[in-house]
């Protein structure tokens, strides 16, 4: 996975725990994208217990391994370590379409963008799943004009602009990708990219169910509009616990 040296173009950065279910499809949906610039595959993993880290070495250019875990501080480290001039952060459980990486990177083009995203499609047929994530997308699309609100399963950053907001929030529970889309956005537009789209598990929705699912998330969101974005972290611990 050598770079020759060279500073790649992108960084993509993947937090992982207890992921050896999903990680591989994620990373070869990295490893085969027509992308024709360097780009680096940075893995952190939240010191899992699994074979998360060894099927993650197959296909990463780094892999670190770290002693706390959180999906804000993971993310957070990998983008200290990155060397690209943009930051791609993907999910461990959502596999980018074979040209996502290409026309994310070409948002960047258009002058004043310093962040991107695009679609995101569940993996399960089902019907209520399907119904979710076509709400969320086109709630993320609407937001970008007043207020984004990005998920953090695919999102993009310029790398300055990452570090001038001091990044994620590492003592948020939840929301901390809606909370650094707010605050970055301060500096520059956000591109919503409709020529791709990542399909993501649906793990957690299924989980919690037909009813309970999508309930739960509206009200952790409305929970993140009241206060102000800082939900207490014992209530996110409580509501967020890891869907393994």
């Amino acid at each position: 996975m050598s770079l020759n040296n060279k500073n790649p173009k992108v960084s993509i950065i993947i937090p992982s725990y207890q992921e050896e279910k999903y990680i591989e499809n994620t990373l070869k949906s990295l490893r085969n994208q027509d992308f024709k610039d360097e780009f680096e595959i940075i893995v952190v993993d939240g010191n899992s217990k699994d074979k998360t880290a060894k099927i993650a070495r197959r296909y990463a250019d780094k892999v670190i391994v770290s002693r706390r875990r959180g999906i804000a501080l993971q993310r957070n480290l990998g983008a200290k370590l990155a060397r690209g001039e943009i930051l791609l952060f993907i999910d461990a459980d959502t596999f980018l379409w074979y040209n996502g990486l290409k026309e994310i990177v070409k948002a960047f083009e258009e002058d004043g963008v310093i962040g991107a995203t695009c679609p995101l499609l569940p993996s399960s047929p089902k019907l209520y799943t399907l119904l979710y994530y076509s709400i969320y997308n086109q709630f993320c699309k609407s937001s970008l004009k007043t207020k984004p609100q990005v998920a953090g399963g695919v999102v993009a950053y310029r790398k300055d602009a990452f570090f001038r907001v001091n990044g994620f929030n590492e003592k948020l529970k939840m929301l901390e990708d809606f909370d650094l889309s707010e605050r970055i956005s301060k500096l520059g537009k956000i591109k919503f990219v409709e020529t791709t789209f990542a399909i993501t598990s649906t793990r957690r929705l299924e989980k919690w169910g037909l009813i309970n699912g999508p309930l739960k998330y509206l009200f952790i969101y409305f929970l993140y509009i009241f206060t102000n974005g800082r939900i207490p972290r014992s209530v996110g611990v409580r509501m967020y616990k890891p869907i393994r």
